[in-house]
């Protein structure tokens, strides 16, 4: 509706928003998705996600200590991804259009958790992504 009634409004957000690159400072980043999200434009990351988990840091624990969390638990979604596979609630419904655990929104989960993660504590998100395929892949063979 936005776009139908105020295209001038639209356009320079959408233009800001294709702008940005993996280089770009990251509070500027954030900016533009914070603008982008609000206007009701797909991100490729959620700013309201990156708050809460920045909110959720505390000044004792170092930064090296939440980056190794943070990769542990895509190393536990990774280990679990063929125990979630061979689960019958795994197997898809024409009932329920999808499956009974909703396990087609995990790559999107997996996708927005990691970039929110790996956006506060101002990593690759690409490479920690791509460590994760690997080990995934090492447990699905």
């Amino acid at each position: 509706i936005l776009r139908k009634h105020c295209p001038f409004l639209m356009a320079p957000i959408e233009c800001l928003r294709d702008y940005i690159s993996p280089e770009t400072d990251i509070k500027v980043t954030l900016s533009v998705f914070e603008l982008a999200s609000a206007a009701g434009l797909k991100c490729d990351i959620d700013p309201a996600l990156v708050a809460a988990i920045s909110n959720m840091q505390t000044d004792n624990t170092p930064v090296e200590e939440e980056f190794k969390l943070s990769c542990l638990l895509l190393v536990y979604v990774a280990v679990s991804l063929p125990t979630l596979a061979l689960d019958l609630n795994s197997l898809y419904s024409r009932e329920h259009g999808g499956h009974n655990n909703n396990i087609h929104c995990l790559a999107a989960a997996i996708n927005q958790l990691a970039a929110a993660m790996f956006t506060v504590q101002n990593k690759n998100i690409e490479q920690q992504l791509k460590e994760f395929l690997l080990v995934s892949r090492k447990h699905f063979l």
